[in-house]
């Protein structure tokens, strides 16, 4: 598999299961109240064999062009957890998922699963919004003593909150699609209209002023 066109077919799939919505004049509302064009849910693609075998291909070939070294593959609870499972498989190695709080019970785990300190860690995300929970597990992960080489994601909103987000933190992030491919791939299966492509685009630079 390349890694070419790989972000178009990921985002084809994603629009052809669901699991993304567009709609540029009707926003959604996000918990935050945020106005959004955009919808993703990717829970649902661990529906679908073809594409759940898609992305974590995917997965397993950027990790093995960009993260040759990695030793360990973290699930980030809960969208990740099922697709670092698939890629872990691929590329046996092990697994950890890191939840985003500690457990009331028992051990009160965050992180679960074994890795030591000083392996060489890559986190799988399904989404990348703003970049918080992103961030958060990565950081669960460093300070248990392991080295976080990245987080790579399903797909990314391209929010330049999540660039400072990361950028703070010290966290190496990619995503195998995005929301610029997501926008070009709809207007040529025609889900959007030309006229579409820039009110959709403006959100990406000015969020919160989307639908206002």
């Amino acid at each position: 598999m390349t890694l070419r066109y790989l972000d178009e077919q990921i985002a084809e799939a994603l629009l052809d299961t669901g699991a993304v919505s567009l709609r540029p004049k009707q926003p959604f509302t996000w918990t935050s109240g945020l106005k959004s064009p955009i919808y993703c849910d990717n829970r649902i693609t661990i529906s679908h064999p073809s594409v759940r075998d898609l992305i974590a291909l995917g997965f397993a070939e950027k990790i093995r062009e960009v993260y040759p070294d990695a030793e360990v593959l973290a699930g980030i609870a809960t969208g990740g957890i099922p697709h670092a499972a698939f890629v872990a498989q691929k590329l046996n190695l092990p697994m950890i998922y890191v939840r985003d709080k500690a457990k009331g019970h028992g051990k009160e785990n965050v992180i679960e699963g074994l890795v030591k300190p000083g392996q060489k860690v890559v986190m799988i995300e399904d989404l990348i919004s703003t970049g918080g929970s992103s961030v958060k597990a990565a950081s669960a992960v460093r300070d248990f003593g392991a080295n976080v080489l990245g987080v790579i994601a399903i797909f990314n909103y391209q929010l330049e909150k999540a660039v400072r987000n990361f950028a703070e933190a010290d966290f190496a992030f990619d995503s195998l699609s995005n929301y610029s491919a997501l926008i070009d791939v709809a207007l040529k299966l025609g889900k959007i209209a030309e006229e579409d492509v820039e009110l959709l685009r403006s959100w990406r630079t000015n969020p919160d002023g989307y639908g206002v």
